[in-house]
């Protein structure tokens, strides 16, 4: 349930997690700006999965204090697009410092809490991603399926 002054704290603690994983630390002379989800993201495999579990704590504790479906799934499409991409070596690392996800997903939260946006459920976000995903596998087969024609088309030119 929504309790404004247990909310407030809960919205510091996660601006303050969120400002370490993202931008905590400065590039000298620049304003570029990097957290440890970067830095710890350079060792294979351990660092993405650390990342993921913050993000993971940071979804559990909004959930607890009644974020919306909608709010949540939003976020968690961040988490998710975060880890496939930080997945990659080097580049995500990269991705981490331009992507944000955390602050990114903090800045919904504010949205949502202060300003009352993104209320509602989450089908808005399930609904779209899952027919990009009917998508992608539907070209999938359909390029199996051409590639096992031309195979067999080849196979029999032999």
């Amino acid at each position: 349930m929504y309790n404004p002054d247990q909310n407030n704290a809960t919205l510091r603690h996660l601006d303050g997690l969120a400002k370490l994983m993202d931008a905590q630390f400065k590039v000298p002379g620049t304003n570029i700006r990097f957290g440890l989800d970067a830095i710890i993201g350079l060792i294979p495999g351990i660092g993405d999965v650390a990342g993921l579990v913050v993000s993971c704590y940071m979804i559990i504790v909004l959930a607890s204090n009644g974020a919306s479906g909608f709010v949540l799934a939003r976020i968690v499409l961040n988490v998710l697009i975060d880890a496939l991409f930080g997945t990659i070596p080097i580049l995500g690392d990269l991705f981490d410092i331009a992507f944000k996800s955390n602050q990114r997903n903090m800045k919904l939260v504010h949205q949502h809490y202060l300003e009352g946006k993104h209320q509602g459920g989450a089908w808005k976000v399930i609904v779209p991603l899952l027919l990009l995903l009917f998508l992608i596998l539907l070209g999938i087969a359909w390029m199996a399926y051409t590639l096992l024609v031309w195979f067999v088309s080849f196979i029999g030119n032999f």
